[in-house]
């Protein structure tokens, strides 16, 4: 068994005992997309007061909208989202290597060969507006989509939304 299935298992239980979110349609109600880091500290819900079948949460490294065009797509196309926001985050990660770092890693720890781009960063702020520009040009977005940027500060949680 892994470490913490156990403890994922007790609290699962302890939430389908309350859970009474299953007949919400697949479609979210405030017809929001949201693509953020998968960072541990971030608590999208939270931060932005969502609940369960409200928005749909894309989650990935960096909080890149390279990795989540296809799901916003799918959001889009077959869902029904509108709207479209762009959420990176103080002290991430992403801005602590290169790919070619990366990769070096990868050869010297698993020894395969990566070709992967892990699109990381150096300007957190540029990347959001870099990311909301992809999402905004993107052929697989719908024309006119609202596309809103933001920072969110993981010492405060507060989100700071870009012009």
């Amino acid at each position: 068994m892994a470490v913490n299935q156990a403890d994922f298992t007790k609290a699962n239980e302890a939430f389908v005992a309350s859970f009474k979110d299953g007949g919400k349609p697949i479609p979210p109600a405030r017809k929001a997309v949201l693509i953020t880091c998968m960072d541990a500290r971030i608590h999208p819900e939270k931060a932005l007061g969502v609940d369960i079948g409200d928005i749909h949460v894309i989650r990935n490294a960096g909080g890149r909208a390279v990795d989540a065009l296809r799901s916003v797509t799918i959001s889009q196309q077959l869902l029904g989202t509108t709207e479209v926001y762009v959420v990176h985050h103080t002290d991430c990660g992403m801005v602590t290597f290169t790919t070619p770092q990366l990769r070096q890693i990868v050869k010297e720890q698993l020894g395969a060969d990566d070709t992967t781009h892990y699109h990381e960063f150096s300007d957190l702020e540029q990347s959001v507006r870099d990311d909301v520009e992809l999402v905004k040009s993107s052929p697989l977005v719908k024309p006119g989509t609202p596309v809103v940027g933001g920072i969110y500060d993981v010492h405060t949680g507060a989100v700071r939304w870009l012009d």
